[in-house]
């Protein structure tokens, strides 16, 4: 019996996240632009968040895709400098306490090594992207190469999904 209600607390639970999530990209959907730049650096920090479900129910609701894709990679950047200042604070138990694995930061590393600001571009990636930004912090590279790559990185990636989008639009 003890186990059947455990259970059930986990799905009710899980069945609450799921709405709050609901309600909340609902929410940034409704701000437009600004809902589409906050979610962006809520993604972009180490908060898990899908900014590009935002985005493409505002493009294919009919907002400007250039204006969408700025406004999510000047937010993401943003979210990814957030990454990138507490590596700065350089304590690596701390960092791991925010939710970034050892292992991803060690994976990171590696990735780094030898390379400066510039590997910033890659910070737009899956799973790793917030421990590049916090390695980056953590080796106090170039604060304005980093954010530039960073951006040009995080740009490209918002083009290609919308151009995703408007290809796949085309055939209805």
């Amino acid at each position: 019996y003890k186990r059947q209600s455990l259970s059930r607390s986990r799905t009710t639970l899980a069945q609450n996240r799921t709405r709050h999530m609901e309600t909340l990209t609902q929410f940034l959907i409704d701000w437009g632009y600004w809902g589409l730049f906050f979610s962006a650096l809520i993604a972009g920090s180490v908060v898990p968040f899908s900014s590009e479900a935002v985005m493409l129910v505002l493009v294919h609701m009919g907002l400007d895709p250039v204006l969408c894709v700025v406004s999510a990679a000047s937010g993401n950047t943003l979210g990814g400098m957030s990454c990138y200042w507490i590596g700065t604070l350089g304590k690596s138990e701390w960092i791991t306490r925010l939710g970034v694995k050892e292992k991803q930061l060690d994976k990171a590393r590696r990735f780094l090594a030898g390379r400066g600001a510039m590997m910033a571009f890659f910070s737009f990636l899956p799973t790793i992207g917030e421990a590049i930004a916090i390695v980056l912090g953590l080796m106090r590279s170039n604060v304005w190469i980093t954010a530039v790559a960073m951006f040009v990185g995080k740009l490209l990636r918002y083009v290609a999904i919308v151009a995703a989008l408007q290809g796949v639009l085309s055939w209805f």
